[in-house]
């Protein structure tokens, strides 16, 4: 009887509590704290959608309130769209906090600058206001709204999308990649507005892609710029009188213009220097958070390099910053750093001329087995082995370095040549814990002449990609200056003792 008596009462409790509500509640009394008083939304393209932002609202009080309405300012017509406490919208009423609690708001936003200005750029803001009248608080929302020329594939009817064909693959399927080729209308990039590309765009044949100073090109995830075969590109960057703004610098990155992603790699493919490809160049460049900042395929010209890239910086690719298979590059000024796999990976023989370069890999990314410069005459597959020669790899006055204990491979094979200098260079090469250190003879003049191992280059800051240097510096007045460049990177001119790698000496700043 006990028993039946007890679960009498255990029902009734539940059938009471179930008809009650959860908890009472007294109206917002204007005292909400919040995670941040303004949201920037950074910066986005013209009608595409930013990344979603979040603001935490807080009750700090001892009671359970209830806030009547959550709009913004401009209500309906307002371009940014909320989440509050998981309901969508851009208005809310009652909406609940119990004490000593906190809900959260996301905010989102597209926008379409040609309903708010004929320039190129416009602040577009707005308000999320918690209550009305005297107890009404707000939060400040804001978006640098950029004008853009987007090229990107076309879609067709049938749903599929423009494709490039790059032949068959291993089992006789034909390979494609989604992209365009540009039109001549389409071949010069300025610098009035920013490019964002969408898929592959290729340059075709016997035309060139010119891009002018101060241009700045945006990629998509999966896109890039080809160049096909007879097809050219030419960068043609200048030098900048501001570091932090490089006015007139060309600068390669993603479309994704959040502080989070600013050096994210991986975000977007390559440049693609295909097979047969010619007379390219790249001045006063950066290429950033790319997989692979510039690929070059079977492009061994006979006589003048088929890339000459100079006074430009290749930083954070997912796998590798120069990649060449059968590759004929002239490089000067040049600075890679942070890559997944190699700085600077040469397979498959070539010729190559490096001129007061620096070469590092500081990659923390995950682990990392190869170093930061790898020479090889031969690309591995599954079926079979290729191979040809390294007519030649000369590097001269050159920094090689990184967080790894080896940072320089050379890995040949016998059958055909394998010819390399390293004049005047800093390398880091630790050979303990390595079972074959053959071909590193550093003693050799004819191979590694005047070059240091292991010496520290005491870079400024190199998890920053500040790969200046000062006089304490082991590359200080390193280089020969026969064959050193006449100013470096930063337009800098070099003396009767110049330093090696792409940066002359300076003081550092106090910290």
């Amino acid at each position: 009887m006990r028993h039946l008596y007890s679960l009498l009462l255990l029902c009734s409790i539940v059938l009471w509590s179930s008809c009650r509500n959860d908890f009472e509640t007294k109206p917002n009394n204007g005292n909400l704290q919040f995670s941040k008083d303004t949201v920037y939304l950074d910066t986005i393209f013209t009608g595409i959608a930013s990344s979603t932002y979040n603001l935490k609202v807080y009750n700090k009080s001892d009671e359970d309130i209830t806030i009547p309405s959550i709009e913004l300012s401009n209500g309906e017509n307002s371009k940014y769209r909320l989440n509050v406490d998981g309901l969508p919208g851009k208005s809310f009423q009652n909406i609940d906090i119990l004490a000593k609690d906190s809900i959260y708001v996301f905010i989102e936003t597209t926008a379409n600058i040609d309903n708010f200005s004929s320039t190129n750029e416009y602040l577009y803001t707005d308000a999320i206001q918690f209550d009305t009248g005297a107890k009404q608080q707000k939060v400040e929302l804001v978006t640098l709204l950029k004008d853009a020329i987007f090229l990107y594939p076309e879609k067709f009817n049938d749903g599929s999308t423009e494709s490039l064909s790059f032949g068959v693959d291993e089992e006789g399927n034909e390979t494609f990649i989604e992209g365009f080729f540009l039109d001549d209308s389409e071949l010069n990039f300025n610098n009035q507005k920013p490019y964002v590309i969408y898929g592959y765009a290729a340059v075709p044949g016997n035309r060139t892609l010119t891009i002018d100073a101060g241009s700045r090109i945006h990629f998509h995830k999966n896109s890039g710029i080809i160049v096909a075969e007879n097809g050219s590109l030419h960068v043609n960057g200048e030098l900048s009188s501001d570091q932090e703004s490089l006015e007139k610098e060309v600068i390669f990155e993603s479309d994704r213009q959040e502080p989070n992603f600013s050096d994210t790699p991986g975000q977007w493919g390559a440049i693609w220097l295909t097979q047969g490809s010619t007379n390219n160049s790249i001045n006063y460049t950066t290429i950033k958070n790319a997989t692979v900042g510039v690929l070059m395929d079977s492009n061994d010209g006979t006589s003048n390099p088929t890339l000459s890239i100079n006074n430009s910086k290749i930083y954070n690719s997912s796998n590798v910053g120069l990649l060449a298979r059968t590759g004929n590059i002239e490089g000067s000024n040049l600075v890679i750093n942070n890559a997944g796999q190699s700085a600077l990976q040469l397979s498959l023989g070539g010729t190559y001329n490096f001129t007061n370069c620096t070469f590092a890999n500081y990659w923390t990314g995950s682990y990392r087995s190869l170093p930061a410069v790898l020479l090889q005459n031969y690309l591995e597959t599954a079926e079979e082995i290729f191979a040809s020669d390294l007519i030649e790899a000369n590097f001269y006055n050159c920094i090689i370095y990184g967080n790894e204990n080896r940072e320089l491979i050379l890995d040949p094979l016998e059958e055909v040549a394998f010819n390399y200098k390293f004049e005047n260079c800093l390398i880091k090469f630790n050979k303990f814990g390595f079972g074959n250190n053959e071909g590193y003879n550093f003693e050799d003049e004819t191979l590694f002449p005047n070059s240091i191992i292991n010496e520290d280059p005491n870079f400024l800051d190199a998890s920053k990609n500040l790969f200046m240097i000062n006089e304490e510096s082991a590359a200080n007045s390193l280089a020969n200056p026969s064959t050193a460049t006449s100013q470096d990177i930063l337009g800098q001119p070099r003396n009767n003792e110049p330093d090696t790698g792409a940066y002359e000496s300076i003081i550092f700043p106090e910290e």
